[in-house]
């Protein structure tokens, strides 16, 4: 069989060998989307982990048969068409669930503990000069009995809501679905949450439910110091009313995704006049370096099995 892996340099270094043991294998770095079909054409198998496979690429490609998301989220598929042509989609679940949480957790602490302005503080000499052994400008909090509350309460927020409370935090959530629900946890409204809560963590999908869910007047009703976090999806908050907050109110916002990713320029987010408040990070939660050999190895797996079952 001829496998097609359409952006590889989403895997970092990686071990793909474990493919060519499956079939012909043809490895791209990236795939632009003027690039794929010819890329794709005589393939049998595809894997992809962003790049867009839409209705015309299966209907031209008589030969694929399985496409391999290399990733849980399945929006760039057209699940409708293949389901039609009988090509089978599979994607990989609950890989990056420990990764996620710990970069969480990651973004909380160095918005919280100030920990840009104290490393600065340090290598810039201030320490050398001070009087004292101590520096107290930047005062920081507990999380013990502060109010977390988690937008999307799946795995990953189910896991982060129990690291919390180990924290001795209180978790509540909100469930996007309107379906998840878990006696563990409070669960209360939207607008509960965001007034109340000290942590905001976000791990929901991008849908018609979440899309811009937290908008400038959602934002508003924040408590002042709150910190929020976005793990989930982009487009779940809206960046321009997030930028425009962040200088108006004392808001802090640790966000891993953006709607457009790359980051492009300009942008709002790159021009607040409090930085110290907003910590980005290119969508790497999932990319531990377990997590990515978990990935790559269920990919296989979903080959194998594909192909047993045929």
């Amino acid at each position: 069989m001829k496998i097609v892996l359409l952006d590889t340099l989403t895997f970092g270094d990686t071990a793909l060998e474990g493919f060519d043991a499956l079939g012909t294998v043809e490895r791209y770095p990236t795939t632009t989307p003027e690039q794929t079909l010819q890329r794709i054409i005589d393939a049998e198998v595809i894997v992809t982990n962003k790049v867009v496979i839409s209705e015309a690429h299966m209907r031209t490609c008589k030969r694929l048969k399985l496409i391999c998301v290399a990733a849980t989220g399945m929006n760039n598929i057209d699940l409708e068409a293949a389901k039609v042509l009988g090509i089978a989609v599979r994607n990989v679940a609950a890989y990056s669930t420990d990764s996620v949480v710990q970069h969480t957790f990651s973004m909380l602490f160095y918005l919280i503990a100030q920990s840009r302005y104290y490393d600065d503080y340090v290598k810039s000499g201030a320490w050398q000069r001070s009087p004292i052994f101590t520096h107290t400008q930047q005062p920081f909090w507990e999380l013990s009995h502060k109010r977390w509350g988690i937008i999307g309460l799946g795995a990953i927020g189910r896991k982060v809501g129990s690291v919390a409370q180990a924290f001795g935090a209180q978790v509540c959530y909100y469930s996007t679905s309107g379906h998840n629900s878990d006696a563990t946890f409070e669960r209360v409204s939207l607008e509960r949450l965001l007034r109340e809560c000290d942590i905001i963590s976000i791990h929901a999908p991008l849908n018609e439910r979440t899309r811009y869910l937290l908008g400038y007047e959602e934002l508003r009703t924040c408590k002042e110091g709150a910190v929020v976090l976005n793990l989930g999806r982009g487009g779940i908050i809206d960046e321009e009313a997030l930028a425009r907050i962040v200088d108006e109110r004392r808001l802090y916002f640790g966000l891993d995704v953006l709607e457009i990713e790359p980051m492009r320029s300009p942008h709002p987010l790159l021009h607040v006049a409090h930085l110290e408040r907003l910590y980005l990070t290119p969508h790497i939660a999932w990319t531990s370096i377990e997590a990515r050999a978990r990935l790559v190895a269920a990919t296989i797996t979903n080959i194998k099995e594909f192909y047993a079952l045929s």
